[in-house]
């Protein structure tokens, strides 16, 4: 029993061993997946500022391309106008040359008029005609600074127009990039949750079995224990039966002893009393009577203790004879008891063990579906997390898109709204002249 105590003892040892490495291994596994989570979320923030530096390099580049294009275009207006002026005044001093020989040739054909009155004549002429030059050079100045000035602002609704695309395009990099991340984080998830089930379902099964096994060795060494238990007991109850009937004889002849002793001590009293018949008899019956009647009383004692030997010789016989047999009854009977009792406390043992079996079995089935629902329960919360944050992700979405949206059609309206009050109108289909790569 000892024996079987310490074998109980170290077969909870090694569970509680097992156990516990189990869950270290368990614990150094959930350690390296939130590190796994750490190290991502943290390349996620780097991602996301790098993105962030990144747009706001791409911005300012932006910005700085803009607003070099903007004073090209302004240049290239500036100097076409110039051409345009420059012509114009050609053309003009063309004009004027043309009809100044014109009015002095008509001039000189008409002899009639005086000179005085050809030069005031000329003279007039010259003043009309600078005088119109004049406003239409004026007219032509006014209208380049209306185009110019309305250029510039169309390119400054062109650049704007051009920042809002930028500040779109930016937003849904941006925000595709949060969304491959958190994709990323989810896949991660998944994976390391799969592996935990795995992890999880290894460990159990180690566990149970060992259990199996532990519980398989306790039935082995308790079947084992009985086997020589069974054994013990019938080789004691074979050296008792051996042993009583090595002393059988030696108890018959002390019982046979004790009988021809009471056969003796019977003989003695028959003797006494033979005497005390005898001399009572001879006292009573004459003289002459004594011989005969001496005859008569010792055949009738010799005959008495014929027939007493004869039935102690037969209580003799008997008693051998019922004791061999008492002892065959007994030592069988002490046998098939023996072996009832064996067999009932091998069914008792075998019971047990059945029991103990269907207990473990029963306990690994509710280990198994514990288990099971854990990790039922566990993924279920991790899908519902993982719509949750992909819903408030869409939600963000919307909400920053929408907002960019508005503020930018704010920003377009008030634009709009001031290029109007500045007398330029409609901005939105103005050409503007291509870069000179000569």
């Amino acid at each position: 029993m000892s024996g079987y105590k310490r074998m109980r003892r170290q077969h909870q040892k090694q569970l509680i061993v097992l156990e516990n490495r189990l869950k270290a291994e368990m614990d150094e596994h959930r350690l390296r997946l939130q590190k796994e989570i750490e190290t991502h979320a943290n390349n996620t923030y780097m991602e996301l500022e790098r993105l962030a530096k990144r747009h706001a390099a791409q911005t300012d580049k932006e910005m700085k391309t803009v607003s070099s294009e903007e004073r090209r275009i302004q240049q290239q207006i500036i100097a076409q106008q110039k051409r345009e002026l420059g012509a114009f005044l050609e053309n003009q001093k063309k004009e004027y040359r043309l009809c100044k020989d014109k009015i002095k040739e008509e001039m000189s054909e008409d002899l009639c008029t005086p000179k005085e009155e050809k030069q005031e004549r000329l003279s007039r002429h010259k003043e009309t005609v600078q005088r119109s030059q004049a406003e239409e050079e004026s007219h032509l100045l006014a209208q380049q600074r209306l185009v110019y000035d309305r250029s510039c602002r169309s390119l400054k609704r062109r650049s704007l127009i051009r920042r809002h695309e930028f500040e779109q395009e930016q937003i849904r990099e941006e925000l595709n990039k949060k969304r491959t991340q958190k994709e990323m984080e989810h896949s991660l998830q998944i994976r390391q949750d799969e592996s935990t089930q795995d992890l999880e379902r290894r460990q159990l099964q180690m566990l149970q079995k060992l259990r199996a096994e532990l519980v398989r060795l306790q039935h082995q060494t308790e079947l084992e224990n009985q086997e020589e238990y069974n054994n013990r007991r019938q080789r004691e109850l074979h050296r008792k039966h051996s042993l009583e009937k090595r002393q059988q004889p030696r108890d018959l002849k002390m019982m046979e002893m004790q009988i021809k002793k009471q056969f003796q001590d019977t003989c003695k009293v028959q003797n006494k009393q033979y005497k005390a018949l005898k001399n009572h008899q001879l006292e009573v019956s004459p003289k002459g009577d004594h011989k005969t009647l001496l005859r008569s009383l010792k055949e009738e004692q010799t005959r008495k203790l014929a027939v007493l030997a004869e039935q102690y010789e037969h209580s003799i016989n008997e008693m051998m004879a019922s004791q061999a047999m008492r002892l065959e009854s007994e030592q069988e009977s002490e046998c098939c008891a023996l072996e009832q009792q064996l067999k009932q406390e091998m069914e008792l043992l075998d019971a047990y063990q059945r029991k103990t079996q269907a207990q473990m079995e029963s306990q690994h089935e509710r280990e198994q579906h514990k288990l099971q629902q854990k990790i039922s329960i566990r993924r279920a919360h991790l899908e519902q997390k993982i719509e949750e944050e992909l819903a408030a992700l869409q939600k963000e979405r919307t909400e920053r898109i929408k907002q960019l949206f508005e503020r930018q059609d704010r920003e377009l309206h008030t634009f709009d709204t001031e290029s109007g009050s500045l007398g330029f109108g409609s901005l939105g289909s103005l050409d503007f002249p291509k870069e000179d790569n000569r």
